[in-house]
């Protein structure tokens, strides 16, 4: 994947990064709003208070800014639930320490659902890499509590990655942008944690194997 600005941030002054960080958090407030085909950039350039022409000393266009603003606060959500989860101890007590600093922290973003959804038809790479970086961390941490004996074991520990974000992603969207609240609801964490809890609790009963739909070999990936 190509650099997503025109300088490297380590030669930046730090005027140059306060700068960049300027328009970058302009680019999601103004992305969030308009969407990425209604944006433009001197809306851009006055949200972040600076000349029009100062903006290409950073980015090409707003395709080059849209990357960075979806690279860089995908780290930052990545982060963001690595230090949430640090000291909780036991992988569903982890999940549900999880999904509430997800929720926390899409409340602040929420203009991030619109812009990484406009993401797939404008930077198909890094779109897929907003999904995937979460889900490769989050695999990997499945895959070891699965190891220590902490949740039920799973033959694809990807798609169970996959199915928790789904329930994230689609609970944010619910609450924080169809009905515009500003956070999620006690009684929706709650019912996650529930959910979780009987998922992936290790003492829970195996589905008898006469209850599971079998797939076609023809049918399997």
């Amino acid at each position: 994947m190509a650099p997503a600005v025109r300088a490297e941030a380590g030669a930046l002054t730090a005027r140059g990064e306060r700068t960049r960080n300027r328009l970058v958090a302009a680019g999601e407030e103004v992305f969030g709003l308009r969407g990425y085909h209604d944006a433009s950039i001197a809306e851009i350039t006055q949200t972040a208070h600076v000349a029009q022409g100062t903006f290409y000393l950073y980015f090409d266009g707003k395709r080059e800014l849209m990357r960075a603003v979806v690279e860089e606060r995908g780290h930052e959500l990545r982060e963001t639930l690595a230090r949430a989860t640090a000291g909780v101890t036991g992988r569903v007590a982890k999940e549900q320490a999880g999904f509430a600093a997800f929720f926390t922290w899409m409340a602040r973003h929420r203009g991030l659902y619109l812009i990484v959804r406009q993401a797939e038809h404008v930077d198909g790479l890094v779109y897929r890499a907003w999904y995937r970086r979460l889900a490769d961390g989050y695999a990997q941490a499945l895959r070891g509590a699965i190891e220590e004996g902490e949740i039920a074991p799973v033959d694809d520990v990807e798609t169970l990655a996959y199915a928790l974000m789904g329930i994230g992603d689609f609970v944010g969207l619910r609450w924080l942008v169809i009905e515009k609240r500003r956070a999620v609801p006690p009684r929706a964490l709650a019912t996650i944690g529930q959910l979780v809890q009987r998922a992936l609790s290790p003492d829970a009963r195996e589905l008898d194997a006469t209850s599971v739909p079998r797939v076609p070999a023809e049918g399997r990936v």
